[in-house]
């Protein structure tokens, strides 16, 4: 006789693709300091060994195509920051993939905001304590439509940009990543054995600021289209 669950389960997180599905999140992995004017407003420089932190798989707010998406403002914080990135879906999973074949494990690509609570993180950094609590909070990791490879093709270059209320605020290009989606595939791959419905959010360019209740953030990446949230 098999064992039952002792509660329902909840429901697999979920995004959606372009064109009709549903891409399963499994785990959602995040670049830190990926571009370098972002990383020199952060207070550092040059290029350091990439290096990863985590967010929730139900962390994700899918957001549909033309549509408007909304989170609430979180507690515990007042300031929380809006982080544009290109988020890479992986499609086949392995392990010590080498960057030369990284582009055969990508599903597909799509607009993320890596929101963050940037007092609590930078009081964690202070202590020298982990700051998942900046990070990995409830609607953290809203997210766009994943747009397949075999539409986009490998996304090496194409302007990112965030504007707040229709002012601008984050500019870059794709091409500006310190370690690019191949080297960062190679390098996470190595710690991890990455698995079909892994989502990498890649870091994101220099901008960084803050969002209050009230606010709506427009992020786009060329060929993906536009992500757009309300805070409430």
């Amino acid at each position: 006789m098999s064992a039952q669950a002792v509660f329902t389960p909840p429901a697999q997180p979920t995004v959606p693709v372009a064109g009709g599905g549903l891409f399963p999140v499994h785990r959602i992995y995040c670049v830190g300091r990926n571009y370098a004017e972002h990383a020199q407003e952060m207070g550092f420089s040059g290029r350091e060994p990439p290096f990863f932190f985590m967010k929730p798989a139900d962390a994700v707010v899918p957001v549909a195509e033309g549509e408007t998406g909304t989170i609430a403002y979180p507690p515990l914080t007042q300031n929380l920051h809006h982080e544009i990135e290109l988020v890479v879906a992986i499609g086949t999973g392995g392990h010590q993939i080498a960057a030369a074949d990284a582009l055969k494990h990508i599903y597909g690509y799509a607009v993320g905001l890596d929101m963050t609570r940037r007092d609590l993180q930078n009081d964690m950094k202070k202590q020298g304590r982990p700051w998942c609590i900046g990070k990995a909070f409830d609607a953290s990791a809203p997210i766009g439509p994943i747009v397949p490879i075999a539409q986009t093709g490998a996304l090496a270059s194409g302007a990112i940009t965030l504007a707040v209320n229709g002012t601008p605020r984050q500019k870059g290009d794709l091409s500006e990543l310190i370690w690019n989606v191949a080297e960062t595939i190679e390098t996470l791959s190595q710690a991890w054995t990455l698995q079909p419905g892994d989502l990498i959010f890649t870091g994101t360019p220099a901008g960084v600021g803050a969002v209050v209740a009230g606010d709506l953030m427009e992020g786009a990446i060329a060929g993906l289209g536009t992500l757009r949230v309300a805070v409430r």
